[in-house]
């Protein structure tokens, strides 16, 4: 009966999955589609025939692709660390959270073309205007969607897991982590998109190479088809990054189905 049941719920996931799939198919068919007409319609330098920009992508140099990822990769990694680490310590600490709080919501007002222009004046080194600028602007997400995933976890289940007088590494790894795993993935999934759009407009006017470079080079030589290349380029990236997190959301939360 087990296996039974278990066979039956992957074989749900499955068609789930299928069906979730079959529905982003449609969708980019019909884009695509509605993309081809309109391009037969409009003038090539409005929006490029797909063949085109396709033939553009080929031709790309894809090192700025790279280079703009391990950018975002290494900068929301340190965003991530540095907003569990503060995360944690305004929780442990009332008169933390009241001071920090206060920064942490300041440096999320600030608009992100205003990180840029303040990291273009202050610094030198072009890639650490850019880990600036996306450490500036991530940092702030992480810090406050993990605190708040940490302050959701019920108060009953504190309880019944003190009466085994867990060490704080057990309570942690048995109770909060799993708890703030939904909260840490989501933040994940949202400032994936954000880290994207942001490096992009940092790179734009602060370094010599990533796509924002390359965006601003195709922009100074009037080729809409390679600017329509790189966002495709872009768009597949963040697709493919958001993918991922998807993936490791169903195996590490399984237990939620």
């Amino acid at each position: 009966m087990g296996f039974l049941a278990s066979s039956e719920r992957a074989a749900q996931r499955l068609v789930r999955r299928v069906g979730t799939w079959k529905d982003y198919a449609v969708l980019l068919i019909v884009l695509l589609a509605a993309w081809e007409a309109l391009s037969r319609v409009l003038p090539s330098y409005v929006l490029p025939p797909l063949e085109a920009v396709f033939e553009t992508i080929l031709s790309l140099n894809f090192i700025h692709a790279y280079v703009t990822l391990l950018r975002v990769a290494i900068a929301l990694l340190a965003a991530f660390g540095t907003g569990l680490v503060l995360a944690t310590v305004m929780y442990l600490s009332k008169r933390a959270e009241r001071y920090l709080m206060p920064i942490i919501s300041l440096i999320m007002a600030v608009p992100a073309i205003c990180w840029v222009l303040f990291a273009i004046l202050w610094f030198r080194e072009q890639e650490f205007r850019v880990f600036f600028v996306l450490f500036a602007v991530c940092m702030p997400g992480y810090t406050i969607d993990i605190l708040d995933g940490i302050k959701s976890v019920p108060y009953q289940l504190r309880e019944v897991i003190m009466v085994f007088r867990p060490t704080r590494y057990q309570l942690f790894r048995k109770l909060v982590f799993p708890s703030i795993l939904p909260n840490i993935l989501t933040t994940w999934k949202v400032n994936l998109g954000l880290g994207i759009r942001v490096v992009t407009v940092a790179e734009l006017v602060g370094t010599l190479t990533g796509v924002g470079y390359a965006l601003n080079f195709a922009l100074g030589n009037l080729s809409m088809k390679e600017i329509m290349a790189w966002t495709v380029v872009l768009v597949i990236s963040l697709l493919a990054l958001q993918g991922l997190v998807y993936m490791i959301e169903s195996y590490a939360l399984r237990w939620r189905r």
